[in-house]
Formats: C-alpha cells, sequence, structure tokens
C-alpha cells in the first residue's frame, strides 16, 4: 500500500487521520508519515492496511493505469 492509497482510502471511508490511526492501532504522526510518503515498518503497513480493509476498502495494484482503491460491493441485495 502506498501513501496515496492510504489517503485515497480515508476519503472514501470518511475518516480522519485519528480516526484510522484508532482503528489500526498506531499513532496519528504514523499516518501522517505515511501519507507523506515516509517508508514505514512493513507490519506498520500491514496493520493499516488490514484496518481499511476491514472498513470496506479493496486496493487496486499496478495494472498499467496506476495504484488505486475502491469500496467493497456490500452483498445486500436490493430490489
Amino acid at each position: 500500500m502506498l501513501g496515496v492509497q492510504c489517503k485515497m482510502a480515508r476519503a472514501a471511508l470518511g475518516l480522519t487521520v485519528r480516526a484510522l490511526a484508532g482503528l489500526a492501532g498506531v499513532s496519528h504522526d504514523t499516518i501522517v508519515r505515511l501519507e507523506a510518503g515516509e517508508e514505514l515498518k512493513p507490519r506498520t503497513v500491514e496493520a493499516i492496511q488490514h484496518a481499511l480493509e476491514a472498513a470496506g476498502v479493496e486496493f487496486i495494484p499496478e495494472n498499467g493505469g496506476g495504484p488505486g482503491v475502491r469500496l467493497r460491493k456490500t452483498s445486500v441485495d436490493i430490489k
């Protein structure tokens, strides 16, 4: 997960930096550093990514169009 993907995911979910930090069990400053492009320990990035995925985000890998995020479809069938 890239810092820009973290920022996009937060925006899609309407989460503040502090809210995401709480969900991921990391400090506010850690989220800020990730989104600024600093390299973090892999386990820290994984914790943040797992928190965002649990909240409903899917990460899209680089596939020619650049990495990104999207909200997961709900399984609710609306008729």
